[in-house]
């Protein structure tokens, strides 16, 4: 699904040159679920913007869905990332204005799907997030923990190919925190790829693959076995 080689991102403000992604090279294949950790400024976040195509690479080679995407233009990545790409962020990135059906339809409205399948798919989210009886209500009146439910609905709407989140638990309290990573698994499970970046060991241990970054750089890679001591994840 998407193979990086040599992968670098240098920020330059005041002729001050920053590089927060140092020549990594990484293989995701499609059904992995994969935690990227490290300490705060490792590139943690740089890497996953420009998976996400939100960000563009400095140097080295970028393949997402056999397309060469490292000189694509802000407009040719956005065009891209349309339908193939979920994102899930620590601080939900919510409209406020908009209802919690508003929120999550925001994808296919700019897939431009047709009103009657919007309905559709965005019940559809809404049920299998176990949100439905919120739908009407606007993200201030929710929990942290249904907020978040409903930005991994605004997420899955469009039936990406890869999920990506940043923190997903990050401002939540522990057992809202192990919902989430619950619901997570359970959509890598039915076949959605995912990459997550965590500070979070115990979220760690959902991820199949853990990615760990220091300085811009991979410096391990674990198969991750724990997951046979969480009694509430099914073995793969």
């Amino acid at each position: 699904m998407i193979k990086i080689n040599k992968l670098l991102k240098v920020y330059i403000s005041d002729e001050v040159e920053t590089t927060a992604v140092n020549e990594i090279s990484l293989t995701i294949n499609k059904g992995d679920f994969i935690a990227i950790m490290g300490p705060s400024g490792c590139g943690k976040s740089s890497l996953l913007n420009i998976l996400g195509l939100l960000d563009s690479a400095s140097g080295g080679e970028y393949w997402f869905l056999d397309e060469e995407v490292v000189k694509y233009s802000e407009k040719e990545r956005a065009n891209l990332r349309k339908g193939n790409i979920g994102f899930v962020f620590q601080s939900f990135n919510l409209i406020d204005e908009l209802t919690v059906f508003e929120n999550v339809e925001l994808p296919l409205l700019y897939l431009k799907v047709s009103k009657a399948e919007r309905l559709i798919k965005v019940n559809e989210a809404l049920e299998r997030m176990g949100i439905m009886h919120r739908k009407s209500h606007y993200p201030q009146q929710l929990s942290g923990g249904q907020q978040q439910r409903v930005a991994i609905a605004r997420a899955i709407v469009t039936k990406p190919k890869i999920i990506l989140a940043d923190e997903p638990t990050g401002n939540l309290d522990s057992a809202n925190g192990t919902e989430v990573m619950n619901l997570l698994k359970e959509l890598n499970e039915s076949g959605t790829t995912i990459v997550m970046v965590t500070h979070s060991a115990v979220d760690a241990k959902y991820a199949d693959r853990v990615i760990n970054l220091f300085d811009g750089k991979i410096v391990t890679e674990n198969i991750n076995k724990s997951q046979e001591l969480e009694p509430n994840i099914e073995n793969e």
